[in-house]
């Protein structure tokens, strides 16, 4: 049976149909259930995110086809439209497709760590729904062992690659722990909601959000447990803040270096981390020239993410070189399953021929047959039985004229 990985994601599909080609998580055991059952495979798992829909199965190329059909089926799609983003993958591309899904390097954001525990629980509920056997236990165990490895010896998740978590990556560099932080979030879009996301993320507990609409503002705090400012209080208020991370869609400077210098006076010049990520610019450049003040835009925090994507590019291809290599591994314990049987079948007749003799020699010793002689007699007939056929191989082997032939000899008769 081959191994294959057949789906869609960011990069082939629009937003649109991923959302159509989702399985709910209440969804997958049934799905499950179903392709088991009605298309008797094997195994089967179903990996399913916002940026990808994958089934991992194992079948022939007739079931692969019949699993294409299924999909359509069970989300009401049209298969030729489907069939347009889909990519299928068989066998060694699918093991390391797996392998880089788990391993971040298929992601839209390359080396986020989420999709790890994404692909840990879709096998968790595999094995629940009894969908898996132990070719697909060997699988993934030996992806997680890849995936493990590729986060623990490169760089590939060490670096930021959004502005926003570049912004709160800086922050704490300059302040360490954030658990006591005061942090001031001006504005209330997507990248503040963000900002707040990672800065919570990463243990910070006090946090304000002031925003020109108060609702806005007061539907994102309540996501983080913030208190909530108008644009109006920021002059009054800035003073508490130790961090000052604004993206708002104005067309003038919220943030003055006049304000930000009073703030600074009342904080007794105890030093004031700002972060301005929207173009135009939301806090003033002159806030730079302020000896207490350390104003970074999003331009510094853009050559900061452009160097770490850099980095995990060069992390990717390190991952790429453990990814072949453990895709190689399994590949190697697969073929010898294939194999499994002949030892099986070898090491079966080395213990007929065994239990024969030894029963023979438990005979003579019976009748009264000396020991030592019974003994000899088992050892010769045992040792010629056993190297019979070994020993007729190995010379047509030698006799074929094949130059690997005598290293394989060697290596089977351990020389």
């Amino acid at each position: 049976m081959a191994i294959f990985a057949l789906g869609i994601n960011h990069k082939t599909a629009p937003v649109a149909l991923r959302e159509k080609l989702a399985f709910a998580p209440e969804q997958v055991p049934e799905a499950l259930q179903q392709l088991s059952a009605s298309l008797r495979l094997a195994d089967a798992v179903i990996l399913s995110t916002c940026n990808r829909t994958e089934l991992y199965f194992s079948g022939d190329v007739e079931q692969s086809e019949q699993v294409l059909h299924w999909l359509a089926r069970f989300h009401q799609l049209n298969l030729a439209e489907l069939q347009q983003h889909l990519y299928l993958y068989s066998d060694q591309d699918a093991v390391q497709h797996l392998m880089r899904v788990a391993s971040g390097l298929d992601s839209l954001v390359l080396g986020e760590p989420q999709i790890l525990g994404q692909v840990k629980q879709a096998y968790n509920q595999s094995r629940q729904a009894g969908t898996i056997n132990p070719q697909f236990e060997r699988l993934f165990q030996k992806t997680f062992s890849v995936a493990k490895e590729v986060r623990t010896e490169t760089d590939i998740g060490a670096n930021a690659v959004s502005v926003a978590f570049a912004a709160v990556t800086l922050a704490k560099q300059i302040f360490g722990k954030l658990e006591k932080v005061r942090v001031l979030l001006i504005g209330a879009g997507e990248t503040i909601e963000l900002v707040a996301k990672h800065l919570t993320e990463q243990g910070a507990k006090h946090l304000s959000v002031a925003n020109r609409t108060y609702e806005r503002a007061e539907s994102l705090a309540k996501q983080f447990d913030a208190q909530v400012l108008t644009l109006s209080q920021v002059p009054a208020r800035l003073a508490d803040a130790d961090i000052v991370i604004s993206s708002t869609a104005s067309t003038l400077p919220i943030v003055g270096k006049g304000m930000v210098e009073q703030a600074l006076k009342q904080r007794k010049h105890k030093p004031m981390f700002l972060v301005d990520l929207a173009v135009p610019r939301d806090i003033e450049q002159q806030v730079s020239e302020l000896e207490d003040a350390y104003l970074y835009t999003v331009d510094d925090l853009q050559s900061i993410v452009a160097q770490n994507l850099n980095n995990r590019q060069q992390a990717a291809e390190q991952a790429g070189v453990m990814i072949t290599s453990g895709a190689a591994d399994f590949q190697q314990w697969l073929q010898l399953q294939d194999k499994a049987d002949w030892l099986r079948d070898y090491r079966q007749r080395c213990e007929q021929v065994k239990i024969e003799l030894l029963a023979r020699a438990q005979n003579q010793l019976a009748a009264g047959q000396d020991p030592e002689k019974v003994m000899a007699e088992l050892a010769t007939k045992l040792s010629n039985r056993l190297m019979h056929s070994p020993t007729r191989a190995i010379r047509q082997l030698l006799q074929s004229d094949q130059p690997e032939a005598s290293e394989l000899v060697k290596v089977l008769v351990d020389l």
